[in-house]
């Protein structure tokens, strides 16, 4: 999946304590396996105009909403690659497209120093750059990833996350992912990606363990939390 470029599919998210999170790994079992990364660091740089335009219309609700960002899976040097990521949502579909770029290229292209790649993708995240003006890395947010795949269907993927934080400081992918905490101890963030229903097996784990999907941003939870504590994300974090 780090490795595909363009997404289409509904993500519904659920906040797990670890005896949930014990119950849907049960279940899984049969009907699940780790997919072909299983564990990931994911870091990412949550670019934004000065006065938070993007999360600000995002957390409005809106019928249609994106994020952009800059994403590596562990730490990324200056001439490494990164993913470069256009998500969108409307009506509750997710639709994710990105392009690959060393990241002082990548950067460089964010700060309108050099020119997006001539790929549909580029000519989309060129239009958003125009779009939006003065964009430029607002978040550092990083996390840790276990996904795993159906066995009789590769395309329904879950994932939890963990470990969750942000910073407003040294906002660049080759640092350590110190920061604030986003969830509270104990709590996993669960993500069901699916093209269209959940499996029945799924659906009633979820029931007998009353797991009610939530509205989750982990973008959102962090400017939440800036907006309530000011500038967050100090080494005294760590």
């Amino acid at each position: 999946m780090k490795n595909q470029m363009i997404f289409q599919r509904y993500e519904l998210k659920y906040v797990l304590n670890l005896r949930q999170l014990q119950a849907v790994l049960d279940a899984m079992e049969p009907y699940m396996v780790p997919d072909e990364y299983s564990h990931s660091s994911i870091r990412n740089l949550y670019l934004d105009t000065p006065d938070f335009r993007l999360i600000r219309r995002s957390l409005e609700r809106p019928v249609y909403k994106e994020k952009l960002r800059v994403r590596s899976y562990g730490p990324a040097g200056e001439h490494d690659a990164v993913f470069v990521e256009l998500k969108k949502k409307y009506r509750s579909v997710v639709y994710k497209r990105r392009i690959s770029l060393p990241q002082d290229l990548a950067m460089q292209c964010v700060a309108g120093m050099k020119p997006w790649p001539g790929s549909q993708v580029g000519k989309e995240l060129a239009y958003a750059a125009d779009f939006y003006k003065a964009l430029r890395p607002a978040v550092f947010l990083s996390y840790e990833c276990d996904a795993y795949c159906g066995i009789l269907d590769p395309d329904f993927r879950v994932t939890f996350d963990t470990e969750m934080r942000y910073r407003q400081a040294e906002l660049t992918l080759d640092s350590d992912t110190w920061g604030v905490p986003i969830l509270a101890p104990g709590q996993v963030l669960m993500e069901l990606k699916v093209a269209g229903g959940l499996p029945t097996w799924m659906a009633h784990v979820l029931s007998r363990q009353k797991i009610f999907k939530t509205s989750f941003s982990k973008y959102g939870a962090a400017y939440q939390d800036i907006l309530l504590n000011g500038r967050r994300g100090e080494r005294k974090y760590a």
